[in-house]
């Protein structure tokens, strides 16, 4: 893993995972017009993983930052709908940037998605702890 992890930016979001959350996943739910997301909400969630407090990184490795970054972009709410969609193209996208392919079975990816929509914000650590094992078991090396 790199010491240097590389971050996802607002332009990745919207011309390759938004893209493709459109392109391949769009379901008889559509997602609307990149434009209408909610201001400052998406950007939120993309420097969220690269936080810092006292000089110490909140996220520390690919994995915590990867958690935070795909439950972030679900709950957070950035976009009128496809929330779940784009999370899971920003994750894999984010991974690719990182040196990493998730090879998650569709269906478990979908239980994963759905599982951090429905948790209570209470239980947001126990869920963050999940998802980063997860992608850690879930994960090959480019």
């Amino acid at each position: 893993m790199n010491s240097k992890t590389k971050q996802v930016s607002i332009y990745e979001v919207e011309h390759i995972c938004y893209f493709l959350a459109k392109t391949l996943l769009e379901w008889n739910e559509p997602i609307p017009e990149f434009t209408t997301r909610y201001p400052g909400i998406l950007e939120s969630c993309l420097m969220t993983p690269f936080s810092t407090y006292g000089k110490k990184h909140l996220y520390r490795g690919l994995w915590e930052k990867s958690a935070i970054l795909f439950y972030l972009m679900i709950k957070n709410h950035p976009f009128k709908n496809g929330n779940k969609r784009i999370a899971l193209m920003t994750l894999n996208h984010f991974l690719y940037k990182n040196g990493y392919e998730l090879s998650m079975d569709p269906d478990q990816l979908y239980k994963l998605s759905k599982d951090i929509a429905e948790s209570n914000p209470k239980v947001k650590a126990e869920r963050l702890k999940l998802v980063a094992k997860e992608i850690k078991i879930n994960v090959v090396g480019k």
